[in-house]
């Protein structure tokens, strides 16, 4: 059976393959409205994809206060991509990548937590009658590197006007019952490449989320299901991909058949891995969570490692991760921390994700050994 996400990337596909779509342009300048770009936008009721608009998704994807997403990509007309084992796949300058945030709701226009994405969509796309858009961010790779802006959804839902200062949004999120009153931010220019910069000693930008691990899996388009790596390459839009089983391939964190192991490293990597690598802006906590094609040193990997700078974001604990204890460990307290000088990450979310810190409060305490 298809899921429900499924079906609706497979609406959002034919809409992209639809002659009367509108046109993406590409811009040097930095357009006041997301609608100029014409990648998404809202049209009789639906967020519509533009032409030659591709939509993706990830074995496990980035959290952000429980918001849906749907992801897009661009690539000019005769320009590809290159395959990259671990960095993000080489694109060319000209493509833009969007990802537009948004909250299913209710009929009383209350926005709902939860992970069904079934009445998300009509036929031309997201249906704005159930959905509650929120932002959409552009990233832009120009000739001088890839830019990131942020646009915010008015309230009529006609239109996202940029805003290089970000924003914030009170908002309730009704589950079961239960209201979650919290403030969502839409991040700054300068927040966006604070994540979006794997190197910390170049600071340039690049994407995070459209790297082979994350983007190998099946997904059902208007052709049929397809690898969607292996979709771009036969659209001439991915050169030098080898095959989806030699391709690094990230676990799905909702997917209980998979390994707890693999299952954390997952979450873990696409949450935290940006940062939290050799090179990127958490480099000197030599804490290594993204998920390289080689081993790292046992030291970097957390278990039994001291913090290398004490303070608030400890909470009083002496290692990363303490084998076995959970409840020991600073990674699992910081995940569950809202409090600014506390909480990983630091940026895109307000509230805790109580599922993913479940899922690694149970891979902590499988973990086997102890610290001295």
């Amino acid at each position: 059976m298809r899921s429900a996400l499924t079906i609706l990337l497979m609406a959002v596909t034919l809409t992209a393959c639809s002659p009367g779509a509108q046109k993406v342009k590409f811009h040097e300048e930095n357009p006041a409205h997301l609608s100029a770009w014409g990648v998404v936008k809202a049209d009789k009721g639906a967020l519509v994809l533009g032409r030659d608009v591709i939509p993706y998704d990830l074995n496990t994807p980035l959290f952000t206060d429980y918001a849906h997403k749907l992801r897009t990509l661009w690539i000019p007309s005769g320009a590809a991509a290159h395959y990259r084992e671990e960095k993000a796949l080489d694109f060319p300058v000209g493509t833009i990548i969007s990802k537009t945030f948004y909250y299913p709701k209710n009929e009383n226009g209350q926005v709902l937590r939860t992970a069904d994405y079934s009445h998300d969509f009509a036929g031309e796309g997201l249906d704005l009658k159930t959905v509650r858009l929120v932002e959409t961010r552009i990233l832009v790779h120009r000739t001088d590197g890839w830019v990131a802006l942020p646009y915010i959804w008015n309230e009529a839902q006609t239109d996202a006007v940029l805003s290089r200062v970000g924003g914030a949004k009170p908002l309730s999120l009704i589950s079961e019952g239960r209201t979650q009153d919290f403030t969502y931010i839409v991040p700054n220019a300068n927040q966006c490449a604070g994540c979006h910069a794997p190197n910390a000693t170049t600071r340039k930008i690049s994407p995070i989320g459209p790297k082979a691990r994350h983007l190998n899996k099946t997904y059902s388009y208007a052709s049929g299901p397809q690898n969607q790596l292996q979709h771009l390459a036969s659209l001439g839009k991915l050169t030098g991909f080898p095959s989806a089983d030699q391709t690094p391939k990230n676990a799905d964190w909702r997917d209980d058949t998979q390994s707890l192991d693999s299952r954390a490293r997952a979450w873990l990597d696409i949450n935290c891995g940006h940062c939290h690598n050799p090179h990127g802006a958490a480099d000197t906590s030599a804490l290594y969570l993204d998920r390289p094609a080689h081993t790292y040193p046992a030291g970097n990997t957390g278990a039994c490692k001291p913090p290398v700078a004490a303070g608030q974001g400890t909470g009083g604990h002496t290692y990363d991760i303490v084998p076995g204890k959970a409840d020991q460990s600073i990674l699992t307290y910081r995940l569950s921390s809202t409090n600014p000088g506390v909480m990983m990450p630091e940026l895109g979310r307000s509230l805790v994700d109580e599922e993913a810190l479940a899922l690694i409060t149970a891979w902590i305490n499988a973990m086997p050994g102890a610290c001295s």
